[in-house]
């Protein structure tokens, strides 16, 4: 039998929006899913959606490739709440989920529940500074962690090692934290002989953690500011992605706009 909640969990919503699917989730109900995997000994991906992600998906066959193969697709862009809300959707602020947050809650369940969690990502050094940080804030918690800068050829050697390496921690929960589309590319090439149960794509996580990158001030986050952070830190690296792709997606919001009113018109005309 399913705990109310779980069964509460099973009337989630999932919306399909500007070309892509997403699911209405917040760090309560992402826990509670990684839970039913691992008693489930299942093995799902959790992708996320933002602007950035969305842009890859529809200009790269390979990421729409990947998202396909997701089980559970959550939001990490509060500008995507806020889309979803003038399309009709009924989102609310916490379905907008990013690992900066997220963290420190997944840790905690990881930490009360005995899961594994391995870490693949970020640069020599940074992953282990992170995995010591989180080991002393949450007793117990059992984290390994290899850094992402590895040849990413399937059959290459260091690629090789760091999927055996995985398999023999045996976690419950591997976390990718590469960048986008890398991380979404690699699991992708990987899934069939990955053997754990949830897999995420976590992005920078262990980088925040670590203070590798300065963490955008939490009220940003909630505001939909917290790009306008990142761009002030890294803009070199992130200026195409903040100032250039929003307004391929912002052609999406309007064309599928359009299809909504041009449909509500001609359902006026079949009255």
């Amino acid at each position: 039998m399913l705990s109310k909640e779980k069964q509460i969990m099973k009337k989630r919503f999932s919306y399909k929006m500007l070309g892509a699917q997403v699911d209405a989730l917040s760090i309560r109900d992402l826990n509670l899913l990684i839970e039913e995997s691992i008693d489930n000994n299942e093995k799902w991906i959790i992708a996320n959606h933002n602007l950035h992600s969305l842009y890859l998906f529809h200009n790269a066959p390979k990421m729409q490739a990947f998202y396909a193969k997701a089980k559970y697709t959550h939001i990490d862009s509060m500008p995507l709440v806020f889309i979803g809300k003038l399309l009709g959707f009924p989102m609310k602020r916490e379905q907008r989920v990013t690992y900066a947050d997220w963290v420190w809650s997944l840790m905690a369940e990881a930490a009360n529940n005995g899961w594994r969690i391995f870490y693949l990502g970020s640069k020599p050094g940074v992953a282990e500074k992170g995995a010591s940080i989180l080991r002393q804030k949450f007793p117990g918690l059992q984290i390994a962690c290899a850094h992402g800068y590895i040849d990413m050829h399937k059959d290459s050697q260091e690629n090789l090692a760091t999927v055996a390496a995985i398999n023999a921690y045996k976690p419950h929960v591997l976390m990718v934290g590469m960048g986008m589309p890398r991380q979404e590319y690699w699991i992708y090439e990987n899934l069939e002989h990955i053997h754990t149960n949830t897999i995420l794509t976590s992005g920078a996580c262990m980088d925040y953690v670590a203070g590798a990158i300065p963490t955008p001030p939490r009220w940003m986050g909630k505001v939909g500011l917290e790009w306008l952070y990142r761009l002030l830190s890294e803009p070199k690296r992130l200026w195409r992605r903040y100032l250039l792709e929003p307004w391929f997606v912002a052609t999406l919001f309007l064309r599928e706009i359009w299809s909504i009113s041009s449909q509500q018109k001609n359902n006026r005309y079949k009255i």
